[in-house]
């Protein structure tokens, strides 16, 4: 295993369901807390949709480790946030077997 350097400054934040006012619901993101991570792109990939291209890039970005059930611990469905970068969190492992570091795959998506 390469060494991980804990450079990047992320805020982590969870999906939110608030009432919208006519019954329904509205998805807003609630901040549990800043990371420092390692990121590293992987892929990427550009999609035309007509008038819009999306550009996908998929990151594998290693966090310190926390145990399951902490508020801490990316899971699948938050999100990481560096600035106007959003970088959406698809898997998260263990990177070693004492738990340590987590590595999570995520996507950054851009319209162009």
């Amino acid at each position: 295993m390469r060494d991980v350097h804990l450079s990047r400054k992320l805020v982590l934040e969870a999906p939110a369901r608030v009432p919208d006012g006519a019954g329904g619901f509205a998805e807003s993101w609630t901040v549990l807390g800043t990371v420092w991570a390692d990121i590293r792109a992987r892929t990427g990939r550009k999609r035309d949709g007509g008038e819009v291209s999306l550009s996908s890039t998929a990151y594998r970005i290693v966090l310190r480790g926390a145990p399951q059930g902490a508020p801490s611990r990316p899971v699948a469905g938050m999100r990481f946030r560096e600035g106007t970068r959003l970088f959406a969190i698809d898997a998260v492992s263990e990177r070693d077997p004492q738990g340590r570091y987590l590595t999570c795959f995520a996507t950054e998506e851009a319209a162009r």
